[in-house]
């Protein structure tokens, strides 16, 4: 479990395929010390576990499914990631609940800069569209933001420069993909409703 508040980036070196699915290595820059075999780690969103810690390089095996369901498909070699280590006991929760599996990939169909602050409007599948609603919360890459507007088709994201220099999302451009996950509670309240 994680909350959306990234501590840093990273950056993906080498995607190299192996056997029915793909070896993935990220260069962490220290963001990993303590991060044992098998723990979890979110990487532009996604939960990956941990195959090998060593010299600030993860190593993760990324199945074909989880490959084609986020933005790691459209990925150039180095490319800079959204990174953030799970949720312990006790830790404050200062984004909201992320569960790390990615939803869905969204495409940045607007990026306009205004004062210090930028805002972005992504058009996700039709289907995801039925978990936003005004002031609620949305996963980026990983990032827990405030969704500031909705439209038929796309809503729209207010960054500060804060989260403009700690995330990726500071150099994404129109046309980029974006990994999307929902607030986990407006699944819910949307499953409560269909019963």
């Amino acid at each position: 479990m994680f909350t959306g508040i990234i501590k840093g980036q990273g950056a993906l070196i080498q995607i190299k395929p192996v056997a029915q699915s793909l070896q993935v290595l990220v260069r962490h820059g220290g963001l990993g010390r303590g991060v044992r075999i098998g723990d979890s780690v979110a990487v532009n969103g996604c939960c990956l576990t941990v195959i090998k810690n060593q010299r600030g390089v993860f190593q993760f095996d990324v199945l074909n499914e989880t490959w084609e369901r986020t933005s790691f498909h459209a990925s150039r070699v180095p490319e800079r990631v959204n990174l953030e280590l799970p949720l312990r006991w006790g830790e404050p929760i200062g984004g909201h609940l992320v569960t790390g599996h990615v939803d869905a990939t969204g495409v940045i169909t607007r990026y306009r800069k205004k004062n210090r602050d930028v805002l972005i409007e992504i058009e996700p599948p039709v289907k995801f569209m039925r978990w936003i609603v005004p002031k609620g919360s949305v996963a980026l890459d990983g990032t827990s933001l405030t969704i500031a507007s909705v439209a038929k088709r796309r809503f729209g994201i207010w960054l500060i420069p804060h989260t403009l220099k700690l995330t990726t999302l500071g150099w994404k451009r129109e046309g980029g993909l974006v990994n999307l996950e929902a607030d986990m509670l407006a699944k819910y309240a949307q499953k409560g409703l269909l019963r």
